[in-house]
C-alpha cells in the first residue's frame, strides 16, 4: 500500500459512505438505518459526511421531483458496457448521491443469486468511475458489506495511484453473506487478475469471495459492536473468514449502532395509545391495557407481558420459543405477543398456540411500522434470544420504551443490555449465556419475580430508559475510527 504524501494526500475530513440501501430511501434491515442515520450525526461533528447508493425505484417513485441530475457515463464491466447516470439528491442536509441504471436498479434491491453478483459489481465499479467527477474528494471510502466490499481491491489494484491517499474502511454488518462467484464470473464481471485468486486475497473455499476481498484490501475492518468483532475471529461464528480476521486483529474493531430517537421516542411517538417518559411511567400502563383489549388478550394490569417484534427464524432463537413456551404457560400468569414472519413452521406454532392459550397468546403474522411501535410500548418484557445478534436494534428500542430486554448474550446484544444484579440493582435487562431453552426460561423467570416487587421494577425500568443509545455516541466512535486512518 502507498503511503500518503503532501501531493496526494486526501481530506480526512471528508467521507463517503457506500451502501446497498440507505433509509429512509430503501430500506431492508439495519444497514439501512446505519447508512441514513450516521452522516447527520458526523456532520455535528463538522466532518462533511455524504452517502452513495443505488437508485433504485422504491427511490424514483418517492424522490424523483427532488432528484437533480449531474452526469452521465458508460462502465464497462466485462463485456458489458451499461450506463451510468449520477444523481444528486438532498436530504435533511445530507448529500446523497444515487447511481441509476434501470437494468440493475428496478423493482428489488437484492436480485439474488448471480443477478445480485452482476447488479452489484456493476455498483462498486460505478462508484470508483463517479468518484473524479463527484466534485468532491473523500479522504474516508466507507464501504457496507459485501456489495461495496470491491471497492477497497479495485481501488488498488486497477486504478493506479488515483485512490492513493484515500483510505477505505469495510463495515461488516453481518459476516453471513459474503457474496461468493466462480473465478470465471469474477474475472468476467471485474477484470481481476488471476494472480488475485489465491487463499492470499479472495480466495474462500474455491470461490471468489467478494468480502474476503475487502478484509484483504481495507485499511481497516469494522463491525457493528464490539463482542461481535471478538466473535467474528472463532470458527463458531467467523463462516470461514476467521483466518484473515485474526491476521488483521489489530486492525479490526466494533462499534455498536444507535438507534434514531426522535422516531423512537415513547415521549413524541404518535403511534402509540399515550405518550410518557421515565417521569409519567404510569402512562406506559395505560398503552398496555389498550393494547391487550385490542389485541384479544385478557385485560390484567398484573399479567407480565412478554413482547417479540422479529423474524421467527433459529437465527432469532424461535426454537427456544417453541421448545419453552407451553412449560412457561403452564407455570405462570404470563401473557406473549408476537408481531413478524418467518418460517412456515413457526407461523404454524404460533397459530396454535393463540388456539390453545386463547386470552393469553397472540400474534400478528406480517409486519406492522404502526403495531410495532405499540407493541414497544405496551411490553414488560422484550424477548430476543438470538444465536448469534451482530449487533440488534429492538433490544434498544425496547429500553427505550422501557420494555426490558431478555436476551442471549452475544453480539451487541451483550454490548447494549446490562443484566440485573439481585445485590445491586444494577441492570437495564436479563441475560442467559448459552443458546438453551431452559436458561432462557430461568431468565424470564427471574423477570417475572421481579415484575412482583414494583420497587425492582420500577428502577430497572428507569435505568434501561436512561441508556444512550442515539447515533451521536456511534458517530464520536466513528470520527475517531476515521482519524486513527491517517
Amino acid at each position: 500500500m502507498k503511503a500518503m504524501t503532501k501531493e496526494n494526500k486526501a481530506d480526512m475530513t471528508k467521507v463517503l459512505l457506500v451502501s446497498a440501501e440507505c433509509a429512509p430511501l430503501s430500506k431492508t434491515g439495519g444497514l439501512a438505518d446505519v447508512v441514513g442515520t450516521l452522516p447527520g450525526d458526523l456532520k455535528k461533528l463538522k466532518l462533511d459526511a455524504r452517502i452513495i447508493t443505488p437508485y433504485h425505484r422504491c427511490i424514483k417513485n418517492k424522490y424523483a421531483d427532488r432528484v437533480e441530475h449531474m452526469f452521465e457515463f458508460y462502465v464497462n464491466l466485462g463485456w458489458r458496457t451499461q450506463y451510468c447516470g449520477i444523481e444528486r439528491l438532498e436530504l435533511d442536509g445530507i448529500t446523497v448521491y444515487l447511481v441509476d441504471n434501470e437494468f440493475y436498479f428496478g423493482d428489488t434491491i437484492y436480485k439474488g443469486g448471480m443477478e445480485e453478483l452482476e447488479q452489484y459489481a456493476f455498483f462498486c465499479r460505478a462508484v470508483m468511475d463517479a468518484l473524479p467527477r463527484l466534485g468532491f474528494d473523500p479522504g474516508i471510502i466507507h464501504c457496507n458489506d459485501w456489495h461495496t466490499a470491491m471497492i477497497p481491491m479495485l481501488a488498488k489494484t486497477q486504478y493506479g495511484g488515483a485512490h492513493s491517499g484515500r483510505r477505505f474502511l469495510i463495515t461488516i454488518h453481518n459476516i453471513a453473506y459474503q457474496g461468493k462467484c466462480g473465478f470465471d464470473f469474477a474475472q468476467d464481471l471485474l477484470g481481476i487478475d488471476s494472480s488475485y485468486y489465491t487463499p492470499e486475497f479472495m480466495e474462500l473455499n474455491g470461490c471468489a469471495n467478494f468480502l474476503k476481498a475487502g478484509c484483504v484490501f481495507a485499511d481497516r475492518i469494522n463491525t457493528v459492536s464490539p463482542t461481535y468483532a471478538e466473535e467474528i475471529k472463532t470458527a463458531y461464528f467467523g463462516e470461514g473468514l476467521e483466518g484473515i480476521l485474526n491476521a488483521r486483529s489489530h486492525e479490526l474493531s466494533g462499534i455498536i449502532n444507535g438507534i434514531d430517537v426522535k422516531t423512537f421516542n415513547p415521549l413524541s411517538d404518535p403511534l402509540i395509545y399515550k405518550n410518557y417518559d421515565r417521569e409519567h411511567i404510569e402512562n406506559k400502563k395505560l398503552c398496555k391495557l389498550k393494547f391487550q383489549e385490542d389485541m384479544g388478550l385478557e385485560v390484567r394490569e398484573n399479567a407480565p407481558l412478554f413482547v417479540m417484534c422479529t423474524r421467527m427464524t433459529e437465527q432469532k432463537g424461535f426454537d427456544l420459543v417453541e421448545c419453552m413456551l407451553d412449560e412457561l404457560m403452564g407455570c405462570s400468569d404470563m401473557q406473549f405477543m408476537l408481531l413478524g414472519t418467518g418460517d412456515r413452521r413457526y407461523e404454524d406454532f404460533m397459530r396454535q398456540a393463540e388456539y390453545r392459550y386463547s386470552g393469553r397468546v397472540c400474534s400478528y403474522i406480517g409486519y406492522n411500522e404502526e403495531l410495532a411501535h405499540r407493541v414497544y410500548a405496551a411490553g414488560d418484557f422484550y424477548l430476543m434470544p438470538s444465536r448469534f445478534e451482530p449487533c440488534g436494534l429492538s433490544q434498544m428500542i425496547a429500553m427505550r420504551y422501557g420494555a426490558l430486554p431478555i436476551v442471549r448474550e452475544t453480539g451487541g446484544l451483550k454490548d447494549s443490555v446490562r443484566p440485573y444484579n439481585k445485590y445491586t440493582g444494577e441492570g437495564t435487562g436479563f441475560s442467559f449465556a448459552d443458546f438453551n431453552a431452559h436458561e432462557m426460561k430461568d431468565a424470564m423467570l427471574l423477570a417475572m419475580d421481579c415484575y412482583r416487587r414494583p420497587e425492582v421494577m420500577s428502577s430497572l425500568i428507569r435505568q434501561a430508559m436512561d441508556e444512550d443509545f442515539s447515533f451521536a455516541r456511534s458517530a464520536e466512535e466513528y470520527a475517531q475510527l476515521y482519524l486513527c486512518m491517517k
